[in-house]
């Protein structure tokens, strides 16, 4: 029976390369953000969006062609909870910053350019993927450019005191720059306390503070190295 209502309207053949083709552009489309993100680095990369659009585009096809007429939004409806259980995974809380929301958006996003996919847009999906790389990729070297992006900064300093006075110190040039202190870590070496925090900021905010931390009397051998963006 199941095969004979699908069969009424569209014969095998072309129910089969009319469904392929719109997999095929989602999993595409999906690859060309994925791409962007691997080369970023990002946790969400070329894989994991390439199967969410793809997923996302199954599931509609899947909504149109399995479900009754009058409840085909039903399965598809289901995809929007589901992605955004995958995107709260992405987001990581410190304390200070919050990490992966650009992550998260974006694997809403890819998800919805499968829906359409999927259910045949196929001029609308492909806008929304370049809409969305372009983004990605103009929007964020603005952001860099602006020096409007924000990203964590790994610290290092010596003193000779205790690691009491010596975090009390960098805790008090902290407050003054607005800052606060992520991820301590303390060790001594040769009656030397080396204290190692991360602190987030853009790149001018890491700059002033480098220079405060340098022009303290008691503090010595400053070192800092790039942490991820947080995006």
């Amino acid at each position: 029976m199941t095969a004979f209502l699908l069969t009424a309207h569209f014969s095998l053949p072309e129910l089969f390369s009319r469904s392929l083709a719109r997999l095929l552009l989602a999993a595409v489309l999906g690859a060309i953000i994925g791409l962007e993100r691997e080369l970023k680095h990002r946790p969400a990369g070329l894989r994991t969006n390439m199967f969410i659009c793809f997923g996302a585009a199954m599931f509609t096809v899947l909504s149109g062609e399995l479900a009754a007429a009058n409840d085909q939004a039903r399965i598809a409806a289901q995809i929007i909870p589901g992605i955004g259980f995958i995107g709260a995974g992405s987001i990581l809380h410190a304390k200070g910053s919050v990490t992966g929301l650009t992550t998260a958006a974006t694997i809403f996003v890819v998800a919805s350019i499968g829906m359409a996919s999927g259910g045949g847009l196929y001029l609308l999906a492909t806008f929304a993927t370049v809409l969305l790389f372009l983004s990605l990729r103009v929007l964020g070297w603005l952001e860099r450019r602006l020096d409007l992006k924000p990203l964590l900064m790994n610290y290092s300093i010596e003193a000779a005191k205790s690691a009491d006075d010596l975090v009390g110190e960098v805790n008090s040039i902290l407050e003054e720059q607005g800052k606060e202190m992520q991820a301590m870590r303390l060790s001594r070496t040769n009656g030397t306390e080396r204290l190692a925090f991360t602190v987030g900021g853009t790149r001018s905010e890491h700059r002033g503070l480098a220079d405060r931390l340098r022009r303290s009397a008691d503090l010595r051998n400053l070192e800092t190295t790039d942490g991820p963006e947080t995006e």
